[in-house]
């Protein structure tokens, strides 16, 4: 089941995405968070039951917005958790992207509100000259995790979305951490959709990419995480509670700006589009 969050002129709505690409809508929560923090049993049966319903809306007469436009808190990142990313990464700054780690490296990205597909990414250009993007596979929680362990850590997972960690190269090399360089406004772009846990086998085994102007840039799969979901969610919750709702970004694979021989950087007009198996594409354009 896809789940959308969409707008008809100064309203909006959430609702089931079908596969003919037309919208039923829900109409049981006021929005996307409300329905993650709300829903029980009997909540899933009616999604289930209007799912088997006709769309009464097409996609393309709604404005689709990110699934959850104001995530409740910051989102939980991995950074350097592809092989082949934390070898690009170093390479590009052994100081800033220490890969010799045997344990996971977490780190938190600021978010006011998630830009949705076709949604336009400041380029800042006053403060960055290193804009880059990362695909990655973004995993959200259904209930809340404390002390979990790994064998039931599927039983926690709420849906998956793709999502794109825009970063700031350079303001994330010059400070100790990188919270500053991965949280300017627009630098989470979340969507097209959440794609809800039970419509993929567990764990996840899905094509991860992105492209930049039309050209690929990554290509990767989920089954490549050097530390996977039930390790990170496990992990974070033995004594910090992950409230539900939670959005957990996994890290990306190769083929980031910053990887390249000749790093091409983004710039004003540049195209990017993530997509993730399953799921959708994420397309988001620099101005």
């Amino acid at each position: 089941m896809k789940l959308i969050t969409y707008q008809i002129e100064a309203h909006e709505f959430i609702g089931i995405l079908k596969e003919d690409n037309t919208i039923v809508r829900i109409p049981y929560y006021t929005d996307m968070n409300d329905l993650i923090e709300r829903i029980d049993e009997d909540g899933w049966k009616k999604l289930r039951s209007l799912e088997e319903k006709s769309g009464d809306t097409r996609l393309e007469e709604v404005k689709l917005l990110s699934p959850i436009p104001h995530p409740r808190q910051d989102i939980l990142c991995l950074g350097l958790n592809y092989t082949d990313h934390a070898k690009e990464a170093k390479q590009y700054s052994t100081e800033a992207f220490s890969s010799d780690k045997t344990k996971a490296i977490y780190f938190s990205k600021r978010v006011n509100e998630c830009l949705p597909d076709k949604g336009t990414i400041p380029a800042y250009e006053k403060l960055t000259q290193k804009l880059d993007y990362e695909v990655e596979f973004a995993v959200i929680l259904a209930k809340d995790a404390f002390n979990v362990k790994k064998e039931n850590v599927k039983d926690y997972i709420f849906g998956y979305s793709v999502f794109n960690d825009m970063s700031a190269r350079d303001l994330q090399t010059e400070h100790k951490q990188w919270y500053f360089g991965k949280s300017l406004d627009g630098f989470c772009p979340m969507g097209p959709c959440i794609l809800t846990s039970d419509s993929v086998s567990y764990p996840p085994a899905l094509r991860i990419s992105s492209y930049v102007n039309g050209e690929l840039r990554q290509d990767g799969n989920t089954n490549m995480f050097i530390h996977d979901i039930d390790e990170v969610v496990s992990e974070l919750s033995q004594g910090m509670t992950l409230k539900r709702g939670t959005i957990i970004a996994t890290g990306t694979p190769k083929g980031v700006a910053m990887g390249m021989e000749k790093p091409a950087f983004l710039k004003k007009g540049d195209v990017i589009t993530c997509q993730i198996e399953s799921i959708g594409s994420l397309t988001n354009t620099i101005v």
